[in-house]
């Protein structure tokens, strides 16, 4: 046997094989980042322009979803609390300010800015139980900011908020929504891939996969995890924002909709829990899809049994993910392939050399 077959796969192959799949990659996200720019330009009916502006929002929730739950391992289903707190912002602002025309785009900010001063309590008492009992409270924050929603007068109880007109052309007015959507998510995309890489989304994994030890190496698990769900925050209050002009309207059962924090959490298990492209995927596969089912069926309950029953066969079938689970069934077949090769590779070799052997000059 040679000494490259007892060492090993060749190092030079296996680098060109990891920058070769890794420019696959890239070249493969720009491919999509270019048909999703072009999409509006393309489809122009406005029913398919407001489910894509829809599956951008949602690209960008569950990629700031993932940013906190998906790296940490804490599961949250309360994250329509700063998406409400985002839509009633801008909402109240516009309307007590009295802001007309474009100029309400400039309170966005100002949206994400209230999103996360709210989960900075909210994290402080909910980050300090387990994992387990923390579902269980954002739950209970997200009936609280519902409820309160529903009773305050500033909110507008029952008849909620109106946006201000938008006197933009009929035929291409969401446009604006689609680019800024499609600018936040790729933003949040490039953000939750920079702190999977840094140093900061280490601690986070660390803490996913054992709090206790993470505490004992030095970790602050308490800075961390707030740090995360702050970050979260301040993007799923921008996206809030958005999406109350692109409504036109915030009511307390759909700013605060419980069916919010549902898509999310199957968005990213769908995907890949963890991962930057998971989240991605999910969106772009299940938003259409649940757009379609709400309109197929007149009673929005189904629907929502029909989401609830796909989040359950996810996480039985799939736990971990589409992208995890392809990426694992990938590297299975390579590694049986290369065993058949490495094999076939070593018999033919054994072969010359009995034929050597056996050659009587």
């Amino acid at each position: 046997m040679t000494p490259a077959a007892m060492t090993g796969p060749d190092p030079v192959t296996a680098t060109g094989l990891l920058r070769r799949a890794a420019a696959w990659r890239g070249g493969g996200a720009l491919v999509l980042l270019a048909a999703v720019a072009l999409f509006p330009l393309v489809f122009t009916n406005a029913l398919v322009t407001t489910i894509g502006v829809d599956t951008l929002i949602f690209v960008a929730a569950a990629a700031a979803w993932n940013i906190f739950s998906g790296y940490s391992g804490y599961i949250s289903l309360g994250h329509a609390v700063f998406f409400g707190s985002g839509a009633y912002t801008v909402g109240i602002a516009a309307r007590d300010w009295q802001l007309t025309g474009n100029s309400v785009f400039a309170l966005l900010p100002l949206a994400a800015v209230v999103a996360a001063v709210v989960a900075v309590p909210f994290g402080l008492v909910a980050l300090r139980v387990r994992r387990h009992t923390f579902v269980v409270v954002t739950i209970a924050v997200f009936f609280i900011f519902q409820l309160m929603a529903f009773n305050f007068s500033f909110t507008g109880g029952t008849t909620g908020v109106s946006s201000p007109f938008l006197a933009w052309n009929p035929g291409t007015y969401n446009d604006p929504f689609y680019y800024l959507a499609l600018a936040i998510g790729v933003g949040t995309v490039g953000l939750s891939w920079l702190i999977r890489g840094s140093r900061f989304g280490l601690q986070l994994r660390a803490i996913r996969d054992d709090e206790d030890r993470a505490r004992g190496l030095g970790v602050r698990t308490m800075r961390v995890k707030l740090a995360a769900f702050v970050i979260s925050a301040f993007v799923t209050g921008l996206l809030g924002g958005l999406w109350f002009y692109f409504i036109s309207q915030v009511l307390p059962q759909s700013g605060f909709d419980p069916q919010f924090d549902l898509s999310v959490a199957l968005i990213a298990f769908f995907g890949g829990l963890g991962t930057v492209s998971g989240p991605v995927l999910g969106a772009l596969v299940l938003i259409p899809a649940q757009q379609y089912l709400t309109e197929q069926f007149t009673n929005d309950y189904l629907s929502q049994i029909v989401l609830g029953s796909l989040f359950l066969g996810v996480i039985l079938l799939l736990p971990r993910g589409v992208i995890p689970t392809s990426s694992e069934k990938i590297t299975s077949w390579r590694a049986r392939r290369s065993g058949r090769l490495a094999a076939a590779g070593a018999a033919g070799g054994a072969a010359a050399g009995a034929a050597g052997r056996e050659d009587p000059r």
